[in-house]
Order: C-alpha cells, then sequence, then structure tokens
C-alpha cells in the first residue's frame, strides 16, 4: 500500500451540508483487518496498446482507465464488506486519449481505511492522460500559413505544437512567449462614458480599418488605471470612424477609472495570423489557420484540446462524498479554455441567488468557470501525488466546495491558463465546506497563461486549516499564493483560520500587473482585536517587478495584507526588489524577523529546506 499513513487521517468536519465521519473506538474498526470473505489485493493493468476486451492484467492490460474503474465499479470489489487493502490499477508508460472527461464519483471510494489507487507503474509521469488529439489535413495558405478543416460542432480556444502553447493570433503582437505585452490602451471618448463596461474606445490611429473583427474578441485589463484582473470578451461589432467596439459581455470594471484607460489587445484575426506560433479559428468555416514556428508543417504536431476537464472527482453530495482514492504519478496535461472570460459577476446579489454576503458573488467564479483540468467537489481523503500537470487551459486543479483532507504533493505543474492550485470554499457564513488540505512539496511555474489577472500560483478562498509548505512559484503575471475572503464578511464566517504557510519561495511574481503583493491576503480577519490565526514562516519572495506598460500607482509589493488582510503572524521572509513597499499591511499582523524591519538576522533563514525538497520527483530550475 501507498503512503499507508495517509489511511488514518481524521476526516472530522463541520459546516452546513457537511456529515461528519462518525467517531468510533479502536475496538470497532481495526484498519489492518480482513473483512469477512475479502478478495485478494487485486492489481490491474492498462496500457496504450491495450485492449479494453482483455483481462486487465500486466500480460493482457485494458486500454483505458474508465475499464478499470467500471470493473471495480461492478464487481464491487471496493465494498466495505469486500475491502481488506488496497487495490491498484498501474497505467504503464505511454499516452492516454482522453476524447470526454474521465469521471469518479462516490461509487469509486475506497473503504475500510483502504484506498483505490491509480498509479503510473513506471515512475512519475510516465503514464500521461491527454486532453487533446491531432489536427491533420494541414493545406498551405499563405505566407507561411497553413489551414485545416475542423468540426465547426465542437470548437475549441487553445491550441499546442509539440506541447508548447501557441498563441491566438492578436494585435499588438506579444513581446515573447512567456510575456503578456504589449497593449493599446482604451480611451475616455466622452465624459458621460466613464463607467461604461461594454463599450472601448480606442486611441485614433490605434486600428487598421481593413482588419477583419467579425470573430474577434479582446482581453483587457478593465478598470482603467487599475491591474487586477483581466476579462476575455468577443465583440459584436466594430466602427473603424469612431475607434470604438462593442463587447458582448460586460467587463469587470469600467473601461476608464479616473480618466485613466485599460490595457488590452485583439485576438482570434486572420488579419492579425502574422508571427510563427500564432493560430486563428475559424468558428464559422470550421478552419483553423497556423503558421508553424519552423516555417514547415513537416514533422509538426498540432494539438487541439478535447476537454476542459481531464478529471471530474466528484461525489453526490456534500454528505455522499467520493473518498479514499490515490492518483499517483500520472500525467495530466492538455485541457481547453472557455469562449469568453470575467471572474464573477459585476455586481453584489448578480448571481440570482441570496446570499448571507451577497457582495461575494463578485469574488467567486461564474458556474460557467467552474473547472479546472483536475476538479474535486463533495471529495475526502483524495491523494493527488507525483503528478505532472501541464499545458491547461484553465486552472490547474480546483477544490469546489466541498472538500476536506485532500493532499496534493510532490507535483509539477507548468504552463497552467488561470491558477495553479484552487481551493473554492464557497460563499462566506454558509458552512465551512472546504478545510483541512495538505498542499506540500509542489512546483508551480508559468500560471495565467490565457488569465493572467488574479490568477496565483495557489488561490485560498474561504478554506482553513490547510497546511501549505516547501512550495516554489515561478513565474506569475499577479500572484505567488493568495488567501482571500470579503473585507465585509464577519471573523467567523470567513472560514479561512488555521493556515500555515512555511519553507516557500516564491519568483518572478507580479510581472504584469500592479496594487498587489507576491504573497497577498484580501478580507481576512476584519474586525477587532485581530486574534492571531494564519501563520507564514521562511519565505523567500524574489523581485517583484512589473511590465513597464503597467500604469497601477499601487506598484508592486513582496506581502500585501489588503482590505483586512489581518490576524497573521510572519517570521522570517525575506524579499527582493519591488516598485512599492516590500510589506504594506494595517498595524494588525505581528512580524519577527522580516527583511523590511530594522535588526533582520539572515542566519535565522532556513535557506536550505525553502522551496521543493531533494526528494522531488521532477526535473526543476535550482531554487
Amino acid at each position: 500500500m501507498i503512503k499507508q499513513w495517509k489511511r488514518r487521517r481524521t476526516a472530522v468536519s463541520t459546516g452546513v451540508g457537511v456529515v461528519a465521519l462518525a467517531l468510533v473506538t479502536a475496538a470497532a474498526v481495526n484498519f489492518g483487518a480482513q473483512p469477512a470473505g475479502a478478495a485478494k489485493c487485486e492489481n490491474f493493468w492498462v496500457a496504450p496498446s491495450g485492449d479494453d476486451a482483455g483481462k486487465g492484467t500486466e500480460s493482457d492490460p485494458w486500454r483505458t482507465v474508465t475499464r478499470a474503474r467500471d470493473q471495480i465499479r461492478e464487481k464491487k470489489l471496493n465494498d466495505v464488506a469486500k475491502m481488506g487493502c488496497d487495490i491498484t490499477v498501474n497505467l504503464k508508460a505511454g499516452e492516454y486519449p482522453v476524447g470526454s472527461t474521465i469521471q469518479f464519483d462516490q461509487r469509486d471510494s475506497g473503504a475500510n481505511g483502504h484506498q483505490v489507487v491509480y498509479r503510473s507503474a513506471d515512475g512519475p509521469g510516465k503514464a500521461t492522460l491527454s486532453g487533446a488529439e491531432e489536427i491533420t489535413g494541414w493545406q498551405a495558405y499563405k505566407d507561411g500559413i497553413y489551414k485545416a478543416k475542423i468540426d465547426p460542432s465542437k470548437p475549441f480556444y487553445t491550441l499546442f505544437e509539440d506541447g508548447k502553447r501557441a498563441t491566438n493570433a492578436r494585435y499588438p503582437n506579444r513581446g515573447t512567449d512567456d510575456t503578456w505585452s504589449p497593449y493599446l490602451t482604451s480611451i475616455l471618448y466622452e465624459e458621460d462614458k466613464m463607467d461604461v463596461h461594454n463599450w472601448l474606445w480606442g486611441k485614433p490611429g490605434d486600428w487598421d480599418p481593413s482588419w477583419d473583427m467579425s470573430q474577434a474578441s479582446v482581453t483587457i485589463w478593465s478598470g482603467g488605471s487599475w491591474s487586477w484582473f483581466t476579462d476575455t470578451i468577443p465583440l459584436l461589432d466594430t466602427n473603424f470612424k469612431k475607434t470604438q467596439t462593442t463587447l458582448k459581455y460586460w467587463t469587470r470594471y469600467a473601461m476608464v477609472n479616473s480618466r485613466g484607460g485599460s490595457r488590452y489587445f485583439f485576438q482570434n484575426s486572420l488579419s492579425f495570423l502574422d508571427q510563427p506560433g500564432e493560430y486563428y479559428l475559424d468558428y464559422k468555416a470550421g478552419e483553423v489557420y497556423y503558421k508553424p514556428r519552423g516555417g514547415s508543417m513537416d514533422g509538426v504536431k498540432v494539438l487541439r484540446p478535447t476537454v476542459k476537464t481531464v478529471l471530474d472527482l466528484a461525489g453526490a453530495s456534500a454528505d455522499d462524498r467520493l473518498h479514499d482514492v490515490a492518483f499517483d504519478g500520472l500525467g495530466v496535461q492538455y485541457s481547453d479554455f472557455v469562449s469568453w472570460y470575467r471572474n464573477g459577476w459585476v455586481a453584489g446579489g448578480d448571481s440570482g441567488d441570496e446570499h448571507k454576503y451577497p457582495e461575494y458573488d463578485r469574488q467567486i467564479e461564474m458556474p460557467r468557470n467552474r473547472f479546472g483540468a483536475i476538479r474535486l467537489t463533495n471529495t475526502r481523503n483524495i491523494d493527488l501525488t507525483k503528478l505532472h500537470l501541464s499545458d491547461t487551459g484553465f486552472t490547474g486543479i480546483y477544490l469546489l466546495f466541498a472538500n476536506d483532507h485532500v493532499n496534493i504533493s510532490d507535483s509539477l505543474l507548468e504552463n497552467i491558463g488561470a491558477d495553479g492550485i484552487k481551493v473554492e470554499g464557497g460563499w462566506p457564513g454558509e458552512g465551512d465546506l472546504n478545510n483541512h488540505h495538505t498542499i506540500k512539496n509542489n512546483y508551480i511555474s508559468h500560471i495565467g497563461e490565457l488569465v493572467p489577472g488574479d490568477s496565483a500560483g495557489i488561490e485560498l478562498m474561504d478554506t482553513g486549516n490547510n497546511t501549505i509548505e516547501n512550495i516554489v512559484v515561478r513565474h506569475s503575471a499577479r500572484y505567488g499564493i493568495s488567501l482571500e475572503s470579503r473585507p465585509e464578511v464577519k471573523d467567523g464566517d470567513q472560514y479561512t483560520d488555521g493556515n500555515s504557510f512555511k519553507y516557500i519561495r516564491l519568483e518572478e511574481t507580479g510581472l504584469d500587473s500592479g496594487d498587489m503583493g507576491s504573497f497577498y491576503s484580501y478580507g481576512v480577519g476584519n474586525q477587532d482585536p485581530h486574534p492571531i490565526k494564519n501563520t507564514v514562516d521562511q519565505m523567500v519572495i524574489g523581485d517583484v517587478i512589473p511590465d513597464p506598460s503597467m500604469p497601477d500607482a499601487g506598484g508592486t509589493r513582496g506581502v500585501h495584507m489588503d482590505a483586512g488582510g489581518c490576524g497573521y503572524a510572519f517570521s522570517n521572509v525575506q524579499v527582493g526588489n519591488v516598485t512599492d513597499q516590500k510589506y504594506q499591511s494595517y498595524q494588525c499582523n505581528q512580524v519577527t524577523n522580516a527583511d523590511w524591519e530594522t535588526g533582520f538576522d539572515a542566519s535565522k533563514m532556513e535557506y536550505d529546506k525553502i522551496g521543493v525538497l531533494p526528494s522531488f520527483p521532477y526535473d526543476v530550475p535550482k531554487n
């Protein structure tokens, strides 16, 4: 059995809709005991060359994970009357195409303190679940551009060439493959248009009247001089004489703030396709255009995502959870984005549902955006270990609403569309649903590739009693790690207490935004007397320097405790260069041995323990 100690994790949670596991005496349950009539420890095998009509043995493996899952379900091998040890599904090395989301529910749980384990048999990252398929039939178009037919009934919103994300053809062209700038800047066209959310005016001369904008969209840091969130919205119509376009949906904030314009770029027009590594998708004609990086399509493999979520782990309800399942050493690569994106509703109450704190509607993802390459909801005691998660369209791992005692460890996450790991507890004051997680020894690199605004390596929302240790976050437009609720929420309704952050390294954060901190907190511990509820120890933050186009006068910081952000104890923290203050906070936190204060003692820093451990299973840049 793997990680036997995990079988005995306490799984008692409190809150509305959450039923705690019944307390039992040691005499009542013996985790090592074999149930009467228990089957032997089952071992199944899956291989890319296998056959689902086979026997599921090492010599005659199945082809798909779902075949193994269904065998366990149908034979009730994980029934409480049978399961006396772990059931293991071994995936041989290779690529496993995922044409539709692989779903696990409460029927797939472990029992009697044992797990159902899905593991990469040949080592970490060797068996990969691939949420993409190759596009073929390329024909030369012109100017080094090729085109191919696609099924218009199956649109997609990101693309990859040989394992590297392609850029949706844009104007202005991006500076490099891993930056978001340069941008254009909107203007205030008329005084009474200061607060508009769906009309965008550009500077005269910025737009070429020859552009075809019929299927274009805009990515914009709405809010004018604020650089907090990005929206990606399709265009409805464009008036080149006025240098004005109408958006299909509202942006989060207005286009102009305090007379300052918002940074933006247009994308998805054949008129913009002029750079190697760019693509344009003609949704109406069912054609994709691509300009390969090497100048030719010979030997080039272009992949389109097939799913937004590769693995969906979901119990039937908070009272009937999926539990005691492990995914060990798997690769999970490629997932899709959405046709348009905005973070949250525009105003409190816009969700249409009654809530104790309706303003939280502005903080939470809308239902259409509650997904990740791996999504968990209504789960308990799930292990995600030694994963290699890459090339996602949106969030990497998303813990939505009722989840507790999830372990995410020893994993590499890279080239992520939005947040690396997001834990979303739901509306404050309505039940403590999402808690007691361990996120340890993870390297999270290049996040927010499609949603730079508000993205974080680890984003924690209304969740508490989590252990976050030995983490590296590298390359983010905005945050490294954030813990958030809302400033109007009363203490006790936020569920954000009891979090411990230790041995953290945050590098290359704040690359394209302002009024932020690499470590960020918002609306936590809002009322006096601010007792210590969360701790941060042994953290190194590198330089936090934004792109020169970023207009936000708020600047960048190492630690920003915003609109509350109270009740923390910081110790042994070091911050590189910033454009504002290394640390900004109300007088409501405890600070010991931080380099923004006089008397900082570097000898108390445990540099050898900060970041991922020597046992980390993947090659990464040195800390």
